[in-house]
């Protein structure tokens, strides 16, 4: 028999695998472990106008820590490494041999591309180079000076082959200074249980089961999104999971296809239905919750577009929106913008959803105040923008 889920309850059990809680606090000892192990992938994203977006999860799930404590974990404890999981993202070393099939992808693709051949003396000559075990920026692997080079994607040739060897797993990222990958050969930076092959159809299914237990629940195409598999694949992944009974299919209150008729979604087996769950936050625009807009559309009522890539005139919303928590629904989206120098953080728009709860500008004032504290600005500058009234300014907290 289907289970059967109301949307308050499927947006608990949502939250919940997520690494939400009622008690959101860090704890004392490995305290970025409740939300890396529901996270699985902490995606990376090069925009900086108020915070890297690998830090904001962490920050959303348990409040103000310190960003070179999280650094370490990331780094120095050797237990995650980067690599295209969702897009550009952290993953826990162990889970690596689970994109082996990806890797396999990309080495079919430029093959078949020409890219590989053609940069085939560009990559000997660095993988010569990284053989003798010290990992380099890109920069350190130029063959000589870097010609004046136009917009970011006019890479050179040295840039090509050393992202060519990162996408097939023959180079991995050593560290970061800024937002600048240190390379080095994987066979020399990880550990032998990190190249292991892992069959394609078993690492998918693992990264679906996995994608179930962040997702707590969710839809074929939530499952597949997660780590980006194509449907074909993640739909093989799910049936095997439902025999095994590690998926459970149910249905939820107004998922529906265009149609009309009901959508298929699978929760978890080991997924909890909280019988209250109501947390504030500020999400990165990468963040699980919202990364894959129709889930969060069909979840949340919350239809959100990032709108970085549109030109200035044509924004309806702003340059960097986060979107806003409020009670466990999203209730509005605020334009950041940190003033380092100043030591303020810039509200540049507020805005609120038609259905937003009456306390939404009160959270969004105590959610801002510790936002602000947590990146060391003293207070917050509201420009007025938006339909959400926030003071003009008020202290960090």
């Amino acid at each position: 028999m289907t289970e059967t889920l109301s949307g308050a309850e499927a947006r608990r059990v949502a939250l919940a695998a997520q690494g939400f809680s009622s008690t959101q606090r860090l704890r004392q000892r490995r305290p970025f472990d409740p939300a890396l192990g529901a996270l699985h992938v902490l995606q990376i994203d090069s925009v900086n106008v108020f915070s890297r977006s690998h830090y904001l999860p962490v920050f959303s799930r348990h409040g103000a820590y310190a960003h070179d404590a999280l650094d370490r974990q990331l780094w120095a404890s050797g237990e995650f490494t980067e690599y295209w999981a969702h897009e550009a993202a952290f993953i826990p070393v162990g889970d690596r041999p689970l994109f082996g099939w990806r890797m396999d992808d990309f080495r079919a693709r430029f093959a078949g591309n020409g890219r590989a051949a053609r940069l085939a003396p560009e990559i000997g000559r660095l993988r010569a180079l990284l053989a003798d075990g010290q990992p380099r920026f890109v920069r350190e692997l130029e063959a000589g000076p870097r010609e004046k080079r136009g917009p970011w994607w006019d890479w050179s040739d040295t840039k090509q082959a050393i992202e060519l060897m990162f996408a097939e797993g023959e180079v991995v990222s050593a560290g970061r200074t800024g937002f600048q990958r240190r390379y080095a050969l994987a066979e020399q930076a990880l550990p032998a249980a990190a190249l292991v092959e892992v069959p394609r159809e078993e690492a998918q299914r693992r990264l679906v089961a996995q994608a179930a237990r962040s997702l707590g629940v969710g839809t074929l195409a939530d499952l597949a999104d997660y780590h980006r598999l194509k449907a074909g694949p993640a739909r093989a992944a799910v049936r095997a999971l439902e025999e095994d009974g590690e998926l459970v299919p149910v249905r939820v209150a107004g998922w529906n296809r265009a149609t009309g008729a009901p959508e298929a979604a699978w929760m978890h087996r080991d997924a909890r239905t909280p019988a209250r769950l109501a947390p504030d936050a500020l999400l990165t625009p990468f963040d699980p919750v919202v990364w894959f807009r129709p889930r969060a559309e069909r979840m949340f009522d919350f239809h959100y577009r990032i709108e970085i890539y549109t030109p200035k005139e044509q924004r309806q919303f702003g340059y960097y929106c986060l979107p806003l928590m409020v009670g466990g629904r999203l209730a509005g989206r605020i334009d950041l913008k940190a003033d380092r120098e100043g030591r303020v953080l810039l509200v540049q728009a507020a805005w609120q959803e038609d259905r937003a709860p009456a306390r939404t500008a009160e959270a969004a004032v105590d959610l801002l105040a510790r936002a602000a504290a947590w990146q060391g600005h003293g207070e917050v500058r509201v420009s007025g923008v938006g339909n959400l009234t926030l003071p003009a300014r008020f202290d960090a907290a």
